[in-house]
């Protein structure tokens, strides 16, 4: 169903007024401060990742209020801090967000989507209080495979970029090399920053290549565990334990899932 604009911001108001209910009449959410919420914001945010990643629309719409309910939270213990609210919150992003898109809000030019991208970067640094540095807007507590993407694609924004995509692939096998070279002198340190080499290289491909590295990861994750689940349900079934059983026979039942397509 699809609603007005009117009806979205009563509903908006509405779920403000029981969260000022909530903190002053319930013990547990009056007790909470931005410390308290924290982990439990990290682990909203990778549940709405999860129900993305499934296609989920009805999860994807019960995370988003999970995840509104903590945006929300900071802003009123912000308030009653009288350092902002929730008006402040939206009308920074408001003017954020005018400001990094001159081509609509403005006499800047950008029909297409990479145009946008070419200049974004070089805006944000224009930003008051932004970015005094290309860098500077990654978050050091991002995941190291979202980071890497996140340094390369920001790179990229101001030029530093390989000229054709590849070319990536020699780097990739250069870094191959150098790993293997590091392996074969059994080097733990230089075998994990080969490893480390090798994998920014390898994200550095899939970005070359549109490929989001955190989703292509987390769709392996779920096959292997398909696989693996009906694995050790065929073994259970025939009263036997993985742990008996050979490589040879555990790769039978495991080539047996991938021909269900699991």
């Amino acid at each position: 169903m699809k609603h007005t604009r009117e009806e979205q911001l009563q509903a908006f108001g509405r779920f403000l007024d029981i969260l000022d209910e909530l903190r002053e009449k319930c013990p547990w959410d009056r007790k909470q401060t931005n410390e308290s919420l924290r982990s439990n914001t990290i682990e909203e945010t990778y549940e709405l990742c999860d129900a993305i990643i499934r296609n989920d629309d009805n999860d994807i719409k019960k995370e988003l209020g999970d995840l509104l309910l903590h945006i929300a939270f900071y802003a009123k213990i912000a308030d009653e801090k009288e350092a902002f609210d929730m008006k402040d919150v939206c009308d920074a992003l408001c003017e954020k967000l005018i400001f990094r898109h001159p081509h609509v809000f403005g006499d800047g030019l950008a029909e297409t989507s990479k145009q946008v991208e070419q200049t974004w970067e070089q805006i944000k640094l224009q930003e008051k209080g932004g970015n005094k540095t290309v860098l500077e807007g990654v978050p050091a507590g991002l995941p190291s495979v979202v980071k890497a993407h996140r340094i390369q694609d920001k790179a990229r924004n101001v030029g530093f970029d390989w000229e054709q995509r590849e070319q990536v692939w020699d780097k990739v096998k250069e870094e191959f090399t150098e790993l293997k070279e590091e392996i074969r002198h059994m080097n733990a340190d230089q075998m994990e920053n080969e490893f480390g080499d090798l994998f920014f290289s390898l994200i550095n491909a899939a970005r070359l290549y549109k490929i989001n590295p955190d989703n292509a990861l987390e769709r392996t994750n779920q096959k292997f565990i398909r696989r693996f689940n009906y694995l050790e349900a065929h073994t259970l079934k025939e009263g036997r334990s993985l742990k008996g059983m050979s490589l040879e026979e555990m790769d039978k039942i495991w080539d047996e899932a991938k021909a269900k397509g699991l």
